[in-house]
């Protein structure tokens, strides 16, 4: 039982810097590791990058040097620092939250990022 919302999409130039936000709230146990993962229209969701609650961190191949992903146990907040953004990048953004024992996945409901050339 945890609840995730999303903050921070919008349109955005090529080159750009954006941040977007996922606040936790609920059961924050749950929050074991979190994620973000992306979605274009007609398209696969696609793994974006992930940190576990200590700070262990992977990224996709696609974002690893342009992307930082991070969070803030105090506040339950997962962050991700986008920089060098490409129209490539375009797509919803949802955070995914995942509990150290369960079998299971919670997500937000996205926010929209748009990077214009």
């Amino acid at each position: 039982q945890v609840q995730l919302e999303e903050s921070g999409g919008e349109l955005v130039q090529a080159g750009g810097s954006l941040r977007l936000s996922c606040a936790a709230s609920g059961h924050t146990d749950s929050t074991y590791a979190m994620g973000w993962f992306r979605q274009a229209p007609g398209k696969e969701r696609d793994f974006v990058a992930a940190i576990t609650k200590r700070g262990s961190t992977r990224y996709a191949d696609s974002v690893k040097d342009r992307f930082t992903i991070s969070r803030d146990n105090t506040n339950n907040t997962l962050y991700l620092q986008m920089s060098s953004l490409k129209p490539e990048d375009t797509a919803v953004y949802y955070c995914n939250a995942r509990p150290l024992h369960i079998n299971t996945d919670y997500w937000g409901q996205g926010t929209q990022v748009t990077v214009s050339s």
